[in-house]
């Protein structure tokens, strides 16, 4: 009883961040980036360009281009991150079009940039901390990188370049210049606010249900996992997994992990860079298993 109740007041914690993690991104954006034409990258980015162009109201942009990508992000991190997408682009949408009446808080072009940007991480950084999504760009970036040598975010970034390029030939180039300001601001606060921007991090995961666990990560994730045996000065003999995967997937490994062993000891960790091969699609793991 007592372990649903848990997970119920977690479940209502982390919809109530998503929430206000959502008013934060769309004041900014009302408030201060849009009235002075400074773009954000990614389905947001090309939300503001369409809005601006032609008068389409933005929070319905915002919703219509992100249905596929949804789909995508359903697809690729399962049931879950669905429902808490579905909630956070719901309500960034529905308070896009509330602060949109609202008067906007400065005509100054830099404050405009730095403040704008910096609330922008901000509210970005709590919905994707507590595992929720605005843009669905990285949920593609994701399965691109499955599939190819490139980073998320190296994909994030080449597709935001061309989005704030096209920003340059429409709004004129100084605006694209501040798009990308604001872009590198609201990338440092969101690094500071959801345990790192950086695609690459890596799990360590101290449990007794090793196999199981690792066969769940691979069917959920599709991740692949290394297991080392270890052995607990207390506990005894424990498997260590060890897992790299993105930074939107962490919250689904916490919750996966907590269903599947409550007495799992879990460590995320940074990586700066990775050296090597390794598997990232789930078409070679099968070539692998069948040439065993």
């Amino acid at each position: 009883m007592s372990k649903i109740k848990n997970k119920t007041a977690r479940n209502i914690l982390t919809f109530i961040m998503l929430i206000i993690g959502t008013i934060i991104a769309a004041a900014a954006l009302e408030c201060f980036l849009i009235p002075n034409t400074i773009l954000d990258g990614g389905i947001t980015g090309i939300s503001i360009i369409i809005y601006k162009l032609f008068q389409v109201p933005l929070w319905l942009l915002v919703i219509v281009i992100n249905i596929p990508f949804i789909f995508i992000g359903y697809k690729n991190l399962g049931k879950n991150f669905l429902i808490r997408t579905l909630i956070s682009m719901i309500s960034f949408a529905f308070f896009l079009s509330f602060f949109e009446l609202v008067k906007p808080f400065t005509e100054e072009i830099l404050l405009a940039t730095v403040f704008g940007g910096a609330l922008y991480g901000l509210g970005v950084g709590i919905v994707i901390h507590f595992g929720g999504c605005v843009d669905g760009t990285e949920s593609v970036a994701i399965v691109i990188s499955k599939k190819t040598s490139f980073s998320v975010g190296q994909i994030v970034l080449m597709f935001n370049l061309i989005i704030f390029a096209v920003a340059g030939f429409i709004f004129g180039f100084d605006r694209a210049m501040y798009s990308l300001l604001t872009y590198i601001i609201t990338f440092k606060v969101i690094d500071f606010v959801s345990e790192g921007l950086e695609q690459a991090k890596a799990a360590l995961i101290i449990t007794s249900k090793g196999t199981d666990l690792s066969e769940e990560i691979y069917k959920k994730l599709g991740r692949t996992t290394t297991t080392i045996r270890g052995k607990g000065l207390i506990t005894g003999e424990k498997e260590v997994l060890y897992c790299v995967l993105t930074r939107m997937e962490i919250y689904e490994l916490k919750h996966l992990v907590e269903e599947m062993d409550e007495s799992a000891f879990v460590t995320i960790l940074d990586v700066s860079d990775i050296i090597g091969n390794h598997i990232k699609s789930t078409n070679k793991i099968k070539k692998l298993n069948t040439m065993k």
